[in-house]
């Protein structure tokens, strides 16, 4: 099957992801529920071990227990800056924008920013700060589209997902991601199924298929082997709550997502 695609990213045998050449600013948006975080920490996981220095901000402030900040350790680990709000309102439902992000917005050369932005529209509103600062810089806004989930399951709901993302942004898609799945249940047949709704998506408004996903371990991967573009195999980064391992003595002083956030200024259990 051949998917129309342009001056994409491209995976080596290892499937370590290269990104378009001068790409060092990149948003990543999309519905909830498309799989963006798992994406963005999976990508900034292969930047930093190719070489880029890699910083990354979880600008979600839409689903507060699938945030990229919840891999901070790992990320870490790795080397990635990991930028979000300090302290107790590092897991506020709030559009809390940190002064460190403006830097992020001119990145040098070997480096990469990279934001995980909320689902929708709702999410990428807070992009719309960004469009004065950015200015004339080139910057790479990628739309993750799951055809498994309910509002981008067909081109015209993706496309009005992506007349939203924009309106609210202010700032222009310049790729798609596909990335469809049904986690464990996931075939081959479920990711071709969402590299060609991309791939109609691109023909359709000339903006490029920039990346299919899909799990390294997926049963049958070698079926993909005659897939026309450009791979991201990942590894499993992002866990629900009830899946997570028990934390430690050690991280148990780390905040954790609250069903009740508390308002910035105002101490926990003040009325």
């Amino acid at each position: 099957m051949r998917v129309l695609h342009t001056d994409p990213i491209v995976a080596s045998s290892k499937g370590k992801a290269h990104l378009p050449e001068g790409c060092r600013l990149l948003m990543v948006v999309g519905s909830y529920g498309s799989g963006k975080t798992e994406i963005s920490v999976n990508l900034a996981i292969q930047m930093s071990e190719a070489g880029r220095r890699v910083q990354l901000a979880d600008l979600d402030i839409v689903n507060p227990y699938f945030r990229s900040r919840s891999a901070r350790k790992l990320m870490e680990s790795h080397g990635i800056r990991v930028v979000i709000p300090p302290g107790a309102q590092s897991y506020a439902d709030l559009p809390i924008i940190v002064p460190e992000i403006r830097g992020m917005l001119g990145p040098g050369a070997g480096q990469l920013s990279l934001f995980d932005v909320g689902g929708d529209a709702v999410g990428a509103r807070l992009l719309s700060s960004f469009r004065e600062p950015l200015g004339d810089r080139p910057y790479e806004l990628w739309q993750v589209v799951n055809s498994r989930r309910p509002f981008t399951r067909d081109e015209e709901g993706c496309l009005r997902m992506m007349a939203d993302i924009e309106q609210a942004s202010r700032l222009r898609v310049t790729g798609f991601v596909a990335n469809s799945h049904l986690v464990g249940e996931t075939t081959p047949e479920v990711v071709c199924e969402g590299a060609r709704l991309a791939s109609r998506l691109a023909e359709r408004t000339g903006v490029p298929l920039r990346l299919v996903c899909a799990m390294g371990d997926l049963e049958g991967r070698q079926r993909l082997a005659g897939l026309d573009a450009p791979m991201l195999w990942m590894a499993r980064r992002m866990l629900p709550p009830w899946l997570r391992p028990a934390r430690s003595a050690e991280s148990r002083d780390e905040p954790i997502p609250a069903g009740r956030p508390v308002p910035i200024g105002r101490p926990a259990g003040a009325k």
